[in-house]
């Protein structure tokens, strides 16, 4: 299917590593121009590089998405290279671990700070370009507004908003031809991921028992596939689809754990 994603700009917040690389490297299959924005120019640089050395295109912009002067920045940067933005990805953050018997208010705000509050900040300099080019918003969220973790409050709080603001944004944003929808994660394998099981005692054997719960192929959802959906709803091919909380998970949130 041909996206008609050819030389589209489109911002990706944390494009550089895990699911936003995903999300980069799809689109960039898909002829369009990702933007990533993320802290740390090394790797949003090595990436681009990669990109170019296919054939691709792509460009990056360093900054701190938890300052507000950092993310109108950005959205200048892009503006002055390319005069348009076409689509945005919200995607940046991290699992912090901010729960609510180990947290306090100062990391719990950090928190909200470094998974929600910069999703608003990028869409509010974003939609005076957005509305000109009727471009679409795809927030990547989490199952933990859903079915909770434990031990993350923060991060629970801020994915609860992102769906909150994805239909919010869908309903405000009607007027002006812009879709607004979400794709939301559960278990994702990405080199964070693995990094992580690779620190518990028995790492293949944890492993095998939360893939023996994902309903769909008793497997973890690639970061592919990720991006593939990202990139439909980012495409006029998902024209009349806006609004929607989107599930990638091979069923791990909504269908029965009964499922043999």
């Amino acid at each position: 299917m041909d996206l008609k994603l050819n030389d589209k700009i489109i911002i990706v917040t944390g494009g550089a590593k895990g699911i936003g690389e995903g999300i980069v490297r799809v689109l960039t299959n898909e002829g369009a121009i990702p933007v990533i924005i993320g802290r740390n120019e090394t790797d949003n640089q090595s990436l681009v590089n990669e990109i170019s050395s296919l054939g691709g295109k792509a460009f990056q912009v360093t900054a701190e998405l938890t300052t507000p002067e950092n993310c109108e920045q950005a959205v200048k940067e892009v503006v002055s290279k390319f005069g348009r933005i076409d689509g945005l990805v919200n995607n940046a953050g991290v699992n912090d671990g901010v729960g609510l018997e180990s947290g306090n208010y100062e990391l719990f705000m950090d928190s909200l700070h470094k998974n929600v509050v910069h999703y608003y900040l990028m869409a509010h300099f974003a939609l005076p370009h957005l509305k000109k080019s009727k471009g679409s918003i795809v927030n990547i969220g989490s199952k933990t507004a859903e079915t909770g973790q434990g031990g993350t409050s923060g991060y629970a709080a801020a994915n609860g908003g992102r769906n909150a603001l994805t239909r919010e944004w869908a309903v405000e944003l009607l007027k002006y031809g812009i879709r607004v929808n979400a794709v939301i994660v559960a278990e994702c394998f990405t080199p964070l991921y693995q990094k992580w099981i690779q620190t518990l005692s028995n790492p293949e054997e944890k492993l095998a028992h939360i893939q023996n719960k994902i309903p769909f192929e008793k497997r973890m959802t690639t970061m592919e596939e990720i991006a593939n959906m990202t990139a439909f709803l980012l495409s006029e091919k998902s024209s009349h689809t806006t609004g929607q909380l989107i599930h990638v998970d091979g069923g791990y949130v909504h269908l029965d754990r009964a499922i043999e």
